[in-house]
């Protein structure tokens, strides 16, 4: 069993304290032993493309560069990486705005070098992930382009609408108030339809309008691609925002209301998103593309393809993305508890148990729970929790029941760079001002990986990455900490280790309590004896006499 508390943080070794606690001492959260399929237990492992590792010396990250460390993630213990968009992209929103979703960013590579990092993933039995963004393309795709010009079965890919006029003022302005989520207004008069366009995002990336089926079929059409590419499943990014409320018998939207929750108009927390986020059709798409992964499954055959999904919605929502008794929907809605609830309140025993709860208690029965620490679109772990705390919230994922979620760069300790205002790359930040561009920016969890001490961390041989390096690349990275007696990578992958080889954690079975509000005590059920020597003279013992 593990006891952590907030003064053991300090060293590795410390995070451990072993204790008898009784077998009633903890809340109980089991499963039903039965052989599980592959991504319930999975080690999934993001890659964010453009700061993994550089194979041309252009600065950035590349195909051939991942292609180059998957032995990395081979000893790391990795189940599944999932690659965070690699698509043909203007890169305004760094591929998460893409004007065609069937080929590769030249920045990245090819198709060729796609399926040589499939083929090689293959023959070292890792699995590869793609990320799927549905909400929206670029204004750069060819879509948008027929959509502008009203091409037949192109009119209403996008959510247009005439907008209305002021009766003040005689002047056209938007339909509503809505706000997207890099600041101010959510929509953006086009001249030449001479109409208004939704986006939820940048400017650059318009709303794809999923009532129209033709959009629905063309991204099921996405995803049957990439299928038969061999990836192994898709995570799906921003899915709140998928569907907005319909229109009135006019043909209006509704205006949202003041939130509260800040005096800055142009931030999207200045108003309540009940008409733009979280409407239940997009429970339903998410049920007919688990389908489609399915129907592919059943077709071909081979192992389960994935679906992941990205939500920071409230539970009642989310837990519904996993399906009904009547349907399949994802494998796992991401859950993001360990990052939210960190963000509200400090890191502490009482806090821990809190975010647990939250999932487990809410979670439908028979599916899997998945643990997150970070990702690209928030600070780094190490950064947020104190690189001090980091092996015990790594620990912690692990030993938690169902699959786990690490963000590159987390199994090290890398913490956040410090990225001034003029190298800022971000759009949500760029759309701010130098005062407040520090609020909005994930520029500084994006920074290049750190392979090792040398120049750039052995990232690219370019004179200039795309962003900064962390300063403390020079004692966080792979090279000196797989030369240490003790680091964080060393006890990651004894994480990963103790994991894989012990049928209780695989299970699930597990107990978990916070004693006191610093005091957080996590037990796996029917564990022997299992000793794992991280030093000489050192051993990590769990038991559960």
């Amino acid at each position: 069993m593990i006891l952590i508390t907030k003064n053991a943080f300090a060293a590795a070794l410390s995070l451990l304290v072993l204790v008898d606690l009784g077998g009633e001492a903890c809340k109980d959260k089991t499963t039903t032993e039965r052989t599980k399929d592959w991504w319930e237990t999975a080690q999934f492992y993001q890659i964010y493309p453009r700061s993994f590792m550089d194979s041309d010396g252009d600065g950035i990250g590349d195909l051939n560069g991942i292609a180059s460390k998957l032995e990395y993630l081979k000893d790391l213990g990795v189940t599944a990486a999932w690659l965070s968009p690699i698509f043909k992209s203007p890169m305004v929103d760094f591929g998460y705005d893409i004007s065609d979703f069937f080929d590769i960013q030249p920045e990245y590579g090819t198709m060729e070098d796609f399926r040589a990092l499939i083929k090689k993933a293959k023959e070292l039995d890792l699995k590869i992930i793609l990320d799927f963004v549905p909400n929206h393309s670029s204004d750069e795709n060819e879509w948008f382009k027929k959509s502008v010009k009203r091409e037949k079965g192109y009119e209403d890919y996008y959510v247009w609408h005439d907008g209305k006029i002021n009766t003040d003022t005689g002047k056209r302005e938007p339909p509503t108030n809505w706000l997207q989520y890099f600041r101010g207004s959510a929509w953006q008069w086009n001249e030449e339809r001479q109409q208004y366009y939704l986006h939820q995002f940048a400017v650059q990336q318009p709303d794809l309008n999923y009532r129209n089926p033709d959009v629905v079929e063309q991204m099921k059409r996405v995803l049957r691609y990439w299928l038969n590419e061999g990836v192994a499943g898709f995570r799906c990014d921003a899915l709140p925002p998928l569907f907005e409320v319909l229109p009135d018998a006019e043909g209006q939207f509704p205006d949202e209301q003041l939130s509260g929750a800040t005096q800055d108009a142009e931030d999207r927390d200045y108003l309540t998103t009940a008409y733009i986020e979280n409407q239940p059709e997009t429970i339903d798409m998410v049920y007919q593309w688990r389908q489609v992964l399915d129907d592919h499954q059943r077709i071909h055959g081979g192992s389960s393809s994935v679906l992941l999904i990205e939500t920071y919605s409230p539970a009642w929502f989310t837990m519904q993305f996993y399906g009904n008794r009547s349907v399949e929907g994802a494998h796992l809605p991401f859950n993001f508890n360990l990052i939210t609830v960190m963000e509200q309140s400090p890191l502490s025993g009482a806090n821990v148990q809190k975010a647990i709860d939250l999932w487990l208690n809410n979670m439908p029965a028979g599916r899997t729970a998945n643990w997150v620490l970070g990702n690209h679109d928030k600070r780094r772990a190490a950064s947020r929790y104190g690189e001090q705390h980091i092996d015990a919230m790594n620990m912690l994922i692990m030993m938690l029941p169902g699959a786990s979620v690490t963000y590159q760069g987390e199994e090290l300790g890398m913490t956040d760079a410090q990225i001034s205002w003029v190298d800022t790359v971000d759009p949500w930040a760029c759309n701010s001002n130098p005062d407040i561009y520090e609020k909005y920016t994930r520029d500084p969890a994006r920074t290049p990986f750190h392979w090792t001490s040398g120049s750039n961390a052995g990232f690219s041989t370019a004179a200039q990455t795309w962003l900064p390096l962390a300063a403390d690349y020079v004692t966080i990275n792979v090279a000196t900490e797989s030369a240490a007696q003790r680091s964080h990578l060393h006890i990651y992958k004894a994480l990963i280790e103790l994991r894989k080889s012990l049928k209780t954690l695989q299970n699930g079975a597990t107990k978990y309590q916070a004693l006191i509000e610093d005091v957080f005590v996590l037990k796996s059920a029917s564990l022997a004896t299992h000793e794992l020597n991280l030093l000489p003279g050192e051993a990590l013992v769990m038991t559960t006499k």
